[in-house]
């Protein structure tokens, strides 16, 4: 048996989601549920450009243990017209002073978060239809009125 070989990761694009007000729904049998409108952003990178149409929504779910199940769905409009559906589900696990202060839209220090997700897109036949045939991960940093995601394609 061969040695294992660890996947490469390939560097596509950036997404730069603007988030609106969080809202809390309440504790449940799961967590807390979040509600954090995407209000539009920006696509750049390499592989894809174009915007992120306002409509979006992360449907968080805060457990008790402080993580966060991450659950955005969205749309991305490519710079040609094309429209690409997104699913991305994630985690982000912090202490909870610095859960405190990105709940606060105060600047955080990346290496202080776990922050990562798995997008999945669906796009038309076409110039795009290679993000139907691929695996993505992606780094996410949250900003004060943001989220950006740092999208690899895994090969």
């Amino acid at each position: 048996m061969s040695a294992p070989v660890p996947p490469r990761l390939r560097y596509v694009f950036t997404l730069v989601a603007r988030i609106g007000a969080i809202g809390l729904g309440g504790p449940g049998p799961l967590g807390e549920r979040q509600h954090i409108p995407i209000e539009g952003g920006e696509v750049t990178g390499p592989a894809l450009q174009g915007r992120i149409r306002p409509g979006g929504s992360d449907w968080a779910l805060l457990r008790a243990d402080g993580t966060s199940v991450i659950d955005a769905r969205y749309t991305l409009e490519a710079a040609d017209g094309a429209l690409i559906y997104v699913q991305s589900r994630g985690l982000r696990v912090s202490s909870p002073e610095i859960l405190a202060l990105m709940r606060a839209g105060q600047p955080v220090d990346p290496s202080a978060v776990y922050f990562r997700a798995a997008p999945h897109f669906e796009a038309p036949d076409g110039p795009h239809g290679w993000l139907n045939h691929h695996l993505f991960v992606a780094t996410l940093e949250r900003q004060a009125t943001a989220v950006q995601l740092q999208v690899f394609q895994v090969e």
